[in-house]
Order: C-alpha cells, then sequence, then structure tokens
C-alpha cells in the first residue's frame, strides 16, 4: 500500500523556525480531539497525543508508533474551518522518522489505498528534526476552507515502523461548523487475520 512518489522537486521544502514561533502554533486547540484518527497506529489512541502545546513539543512520554508497516495516517477534524499555513513535525530517532507526508482536505474516505491514489494538496519531503526546529510552508491557496486534515505518512527512513512525538499546525481559524461530524469506522480495532485498520468514512449523518 506504499505510495508513489518523486523526489526531482529541487531545493528544499523547509526553513529554520524563528523566535515566538510558539505563538502561531495554537491551531491544536481548534482540532476536535475526540474524533482524532489514527490509522496503523501500535496503540489505540496514541496518535491523537501528538497535538499538543508548543511548549509541550519536547515531551517525549506521548507519542504514536505504526504497526505493521511504516504507514501512518492521520485523520484531524476541526471544530470550524481553518487556513493552513505552516507545519512542524517531531519524528523518531534514525531510521523511524517520517520521510514522506502527503495532505489532503475534506476527504470522504480515508484509507490507506484511497490515500495512494488520490492527489494530495501537498506533499511534503522530510528532514529528520527531533526538536522541532523545521517549519514547512504549506499551500495555503490548496489548504483553505478545510475542515478535516489527512496526513499520510508513507515513507520513512528504512525502519520497520515510523514514530511521531509531534505535529504542529499553523494557520487560522475562520468560522465554526453549523453541524458536527460524526465518524463511521468499519473497523476500529484491528482484525485478527488483519492487523492493519484498512479505513474509514467520516459522516455528517448520524448513525442508528
Amino acid at each position: 500500500m506504499a505510495c508513489s512518489h518523486g523526489h526531482g522537486h529541487g531545493g528544499c521544502d523547509h526553513s529554520s523556525v524563528e523566535d515566538g514561533t510558539g505563538d502561531k502554533y495554537s491551531l491544536y486547540l481548534k482540532i476536535d480531539t475526540d474524533k482524532v484518527r489514527c490509522l496503523n497506529e501500535s496503540a489505540d489512541g496514541a496518535g491523537k497525543h501528538v497535538f499538543k502545546s508548543w511548549d509541550g513539543r519536547l515531551d517525549k512520554e506521548k507519542f504514536v508508533d505504526s504497526d505493521v508497516d511504516e504507514e501512518l495516517i492521520f485523520y484531524i477534524p476541526f471544530t470550524g474551518s481553518v487556513k493552513l499555513k505552516s507545519l512542524v513535525l517531531i519524528g523518531g530517532e534514525g531510521e523511524s522518522h517520517p520521510k514522506t507526508l502527503k495532505l489532503f482536505k475534506n476527504v470522504q474516505q480515508v484509507g490507506f489505498d484511497e490515500m495512494s491514489h488520490t492527489q494530495p494538496e501537498q506533499e511534503l519531503n522530510l528532514q529528520p528534526d527531533g526538536k522541532g526546529e523545521l517549519e514547512y510552508p504549506l499551500k495555503s491557496s490548496k489548504l483553505s476552507s478545510v475542515e478535516s486534515l489527512t496526513l499520510y505518512f508513507c515513507h520513512n527512513y528504512g525502519g520497520e515502523s515510523t514514530r511521531v512525538y509531534y505535529i504542529g499546525l499553523n494557520g487560522e481559524f475562520l468560522k465554526a461548523k453549523r453541524q458536527e461530524v460524526v465518524i463511521t469506522s468499519y473497523e476500529l480495532r484491528a482484525n485478527p487475520a488483519d492487523h492493519k485498520v484498512k479505513d474509514f468514512q467520516p459522516s455528517s449523518m448520524n448513525v442508528l
């Protein structure tokens, strides 16, 4: 289920974090944390804990590891509409650090097969960063009116699993949602015959 991509972009797509950056990375407060989902996480519910304050970014006690392979997918619903501007990520040590990240907005079907065959709004080549010192500018023209963000980490630096300690999002909160989004999960817990949860479908309809 690995994604296909090219690296012939030229140049780097990140910059060094400047003083005062922490003031920008408060968008985690607008994440509907209870509805965050992480596919292929090794421990249930671990994925939602990587969205934390800037001051808490170096806390290494909370993290998420991938399970059966290197891939991770985060589904991140917001409490309203946002415009994203940049991202900071702290990954695991050595080969477990994420290398390739694809970003999607407002997708209706979240899964490894779907993300592998869907054109992302943006793709980032990530550099090893254990302290949150690199900032990745995002394409605000494509990542505007975002009610949910899906992050697909499809490659790391050669490790059997991928580790993420912190994901920081910088942007503008535009407006609150009129209707709450309800997550309908096809399979929240791994099937013994297939330990990798494949997909789930965000839905705005109540499930009876």
